[in-house]
């Protein structure tokens, strides 16, 4: 059988996730015309061509290019696992989110982790779910806790959460007037989930406080200012009053969920997600689905 250099994968994946060959052979350390070279030796190795050519300067993978990238990281995970064998490489897992509610917890579960796992550093990065996906995907996140308004499909574990209208003890509201949103901005998923159904339900709505935190929201919520989506628990826990009577149209539930990026110490950010899960779900019991990894995962729904 022929073998495929692990060098040739290993350019392919950069110039795939740099998005051109002059900037993965920068990373590299290559010319570009050996980039390209060895991109030939792929064609000639494999039979076939990984890139569509159909438009001129759009690097794009063809549907076999899209499955010899998936395969090739599993191979260099692999790979470099091995080669790391009987050493202790310091490693940094990557993780973000965009709720300062599961931020808060996570704290505790790392140092947990770091227990059995001595040299691992961990970076959390905070920020909206569409820009997290992306770094995901791009290989510049490792794990993922986020909330979006479909249920995902490629989540190690994915479950729906009931949203609520939040008010504040002293929370006016004129139903002559545009009803007053809290909200963290635009990009935030409560902030969609709220203005999609006012404006299905043909409400007007003007955005009274915007904030970077739950604590600020919070707090604008709990003033009166406003009245802000949540999930029902970090509602209460953060001082706020689930709105259930409400004279508003009630909101869908979000879904919350846990990826894990290809390639990597897979190991490693299963072994983490898996107690992530665990911890905001502590009495969940996993049922075995398919997520994108291909690995059988759990997708309990509560």
């Amino acid at each position: 059988m022929t073998n495929i250099p692990t060098e040739i994968l290993r350019t392919l994946t950069a110039v795939i996730d740099h998005g051109s060959f002059t900037k993965a052979a920068v990373e590299l350390d290559l010319t570009q015309p050996a980039v390209s070279a060895q991109m030939k030796r792929l064609v000639t190795l494999l039979g076939h061509d990984v890139f569509d050519r159909s438009t001129p300067g759009v690097l794009k993978l063809t549907p076999q290019g899209e499955l010899v990238v998936g395969y090739a990281r599993r191979l260099l995970s692999i790979n470099d696992q091995i080669m790391h064998i009987g050493s202790r490489p310091e490693l940094v897992i990557r993780v973000g989110t965009p709720s300062d509610f599961i931020g808060s917890l996570l704290p505790a579960k790392l140092a947990q982790f770091r227990k059995r796992w001595p040299d691992v550093r961990f970076i959390v990065r905070r920020g909206f779910f569409d820009a997290l996906v992306r770094e995901l995907r791009s290989g510049e996140l490792d794990i993922l806790v986020g909330l979006s308004l479909d249920r995902p499909h490629d989540a190690r574990y994915t479950w729906p959460l009931e949203t609520v209208w939040a008010r504040g003890a002293t929370t006016a509201y004129d139903p002559n007037r545009p009803v007053p949103l809290v909200t963290y901005g635009e990009g935030c998923v409560y902030h969609h989930l709220a203005t999609e159904t006012l404006t299905k339900a043909r409400l007007d709505w003007e955005a009274v406080f915007t904030g970077a935190s739950i604590m600020s929201l919070a707090n604008a919520v709990t003033a009166g200012l406003g009245i802000m989506a949540m999930i029902r628990r970090p509602a209460i826990e953060f001082g706020m009053i689930p709105w259930d009577d409400a004279p508003l149209p009630k909101l869908a539930s979000l879904h919350s969920g846990i990826y894990i990026r290809e390639g990597g110490a897979r190991a490693a950010y299963e072994q983490l997600a898996d107690e992530i899960f665990e911890m905001i779900n502590p009495q969940a019991a996993a049922r075995p689905a398919t997520g994108f990894s291909g690995r059988a995962v759990g997708s309990p729904d509560r």
